[in-house]
């Protein structure tokens, strides 16, 4: 086959939206399609759900955006790349429609054991698996998906044997979808499923894995030196490796999208970004005003004023528990040491920076159980387009922080895998080469690394030891 004018669909399904985004096969970007996913449905307390049959329907929107600004030939697409939210559940009846809302990460019940109290379920699955059925109609989906509570063998990849460990989870196994390795071809889009978003039948749809390591792989993580920060409503840093250990403290092993390789995940952020989009909303109209008037977006605007703000924030601290861990639900958000000269921009600043500083705590963590010492920093997700922030974290990390040209880098990943699996490039390390670009780098400012390591050494880290007694006394009253 000619591969002159090739281009290859990467799907991004994520927590916030749908994007599909057209590659050539140097991972340029050729034409895309975004559609945001519907506000999350919480029916009770511990429920959350993607209301009606949103994680596909926003898909077909985003598709036919993506096919209406492609300028080059249809037939000329070779295959689709689909990478989708970790950590959900969807219920699928035996013709593979949903049986009932699809499970957000976020949703208490992915996190314990299936209970089948719905006898229309016949398949209980993960988005990918659901998205895969859609589009090929086949009951089969990437093995890099499962993760948690799924009977799974993290070293074989491969559903356990172990009837104990089924039991225990409650999904027999002609409840789960077959699975197969990132790079595996899962089946081909069907007439059906072209019609409805727009694109060529036929063409072969390729496993990837979870949409963190699908991300990993699409901003060019490779060495086992180097860490990727995802920015996004869950923040998490990731640094690949060969082994599957068990039982670590600080950080856990995730399935990697190079087959039979891992990504080490650091513990993390939860409600990440969202606490910048949390301030931003906070702000009202007035700001989004001020920002039409001067010409940019708000979180241009806000980059803006904030860079003229001293590293440090002038002694105002943001501790990011606006999502509560699981082992300490009595904490919450907080802002600590207000002065008179504190303004919107410190606010803005100080967030940024407790990002940056709370990664690195994670990060360092990590890397003492790992045994290593990273020499360079990925930053990857929307949030990357700051420079300012992308400065913050060279200063707080001391080390040399790039982000890449493709930020949204899971849809690149997905790409990715679909050139190595249809055998454009031989191996992913060559594909991640010819198709990844950096973008930017930024060096560490020495006198703000003093500076940011002082305050994370003597204050930041010591927080929650000082506020953790009076937030559990406060649970009782704030119930």
């Amino acid at each position: 086959m000619q591969m002159r004018n090739k281009y290859i669909i990467g799907i991004d399904g994520g927590s916030q939206s749908s994007k599909v985004v057209i590659f050539d096969l140097e991972g340029m970007i050729v034409s895309e399609g975004k559609c945001e996913l519907q506000p999350m449905h919480l029916a009770e307390n511990g429920v959350v759900e993607h209301p009606d049959d949103d994680l596909w329907d926003s898909l077909v929107v985003a598709s036919r955006a993506a096919m209406d600004h492609f300028p080059g030939n249809k037939a000329d697409i070779i295959g689709l790349g689909l990478c989708t939210i970790r950590f959900c559940r969807a219920l699928l009846k035996r013709d593979g429609s949903l049986a009932s809302p699809v499970m957000s990460w976020m949703d208490a019940r992915v996190s314990k054991p299936y209970v089948h109290e719905n006898d229309d379920v016949a398949y209980v699955t993960t988005t990918s698996g659901y998205v895969t059925q859609r589009l090929t109609g086949n009951f089969v989906d990437t093995a890099a998906n499962y993760q948690g509570q799924w009977p799974i063998d993290t070293d074989t990849w491969a559903w356990s044997e172990d009837a104990a460990v089924i039991e225990q989870l409650g999904i027999p196994r002609e409840m789960l979808f077959d699975l197969q390795m990132p790079g595996s071809i899962l089946g081909t889009v069907t007439e059906d499923a072209a019609a409805k978003l727009g694109i060529p039948m036929g063409i072969p749809i390729v496993a990837t894995a979870n949409d963190k390591a699908v991300e990993a792989l699409g901003s060019g993580l490779l060495s086992e030196t180097t860490a990727m920060i995802s920015l996004g409503t869950y923040i998490a840093a990731m640094i690949p490796g060969h082994d599957n250990p068990k039982g670590t403290k600080a950080f856990w092993t995730n399935f990697a999208s190079v087959p039979r390789q891992y990504l080490y995940e650091s513990n993390g952020i939860r409600r990440g970004m969202w606490t910048v989009s949390w301030f931003k909303e906070l702000l009202g109209d007035d700001i989004m005003l001020k920002a039409h008037q001067d010409g940019h977006s708000v979180e241009e605007f806000l980059n803006r004023e904030a860079q003229h703000i001293p590293a440090g924030s002038e002694g105002l601290m943001t501790v990011l528990d606006w999502l509560a861990p699981s082992d300490a639900p009595y904490r919450k958000g907080m802002m600590i040491g207000f002065d008179a000269r504190h303004t919107r921009a410190h606010i803005y600043r100080s967030i940024l920076e407790a990002i940056a500083l709370t990664m690195k705590n994670r990060v360092d963590e990590m890397c003492e159980e790992l045994g290593i010492s990273l020499g360079n920093l990925i930053i990857s997700g929307g949030g990357s387009n700051s420079s300012l922030l992308m400065q913050i974290f060279a200063d707080i990390f001391g080390i040399k922080t790039m982000r890449t040209k493709v930020n949204g880098s899971a849809s690149l990943g997905a790409a990715i895998c679909v050139a190595v699996a249809l055998d454009i490039y031989p191996s992913y390390d060559v594909a991640a080469e010819k198709m990844v670009r950096v973008g930017h780098t930024f060096k560490p400012d020495e006198a703000n690394h003093v500076l940011y390591s002082r305050i994370n050494q003597e204050v930041y880290k010591e927080i929650t030891m000082g506020t953790d007694s009076l937030l559990k006394k406060a649970a009782l009253v704030f119930q």
